[in-house]
């Protein structure tokens, strides 16, 4: 093994006792905040989602969304030229990208926006 390979590894590998250390003491601390305030962390753990079916769902249509306007806009719409955006086969790869982001964005948007909707709705009610 050569020196920037080692350090590559070296580097993951701690990089990921980090993070692995860090979800847990992160989530010790919560528990223990919760404790301090008369809370059980218990009943925290296992609380439903009610929205969460509908965020995944328009994060997939707004991804399916920027992917397919991006096809058309690839195709149909923007002239290839001979420049460093495009592959082999001539295609734009950044605004798929783009527009993949952009379209899973608006998804997450409009999820928060109902969920928003509903919470303001029935806060009256709990």
């Amino acid at each position: 093994m050569q020196g920037g390979e080692v350090l590559a590894f070296v580097t993951a590998f701690g990089g990921f006792f980090a993070m692995v250390f860090g979800i847990f003491y992160l989530r010790t601390r919560q528990n223990l905040a919760m404790i301090e305030k008369n809370m059980n962390p218990k009943e925290f753990a296992n609380r439903p989602a009610p929205y969460k079916n509908l965020k995944w769902a328009l994060l997939l249509i707004g991804a399916g969304v920027g992917l397919f306007l991006a096809y058309i806009l690839d195709n149909y719409v923007l002239f290839h030229s001979m420049r460093d955006d495009f592959d082999h086969n001539g295609r734009n790869v950044p605004i798929y990208f783009a527009l993949i982001a952009v379209g899973g964005g608006l998804g997450l948007f409009g999820s928060y926006k109902i969920e928003k909707q509903w919470w303001d709705e029935n806060k009256d009610k709990q």
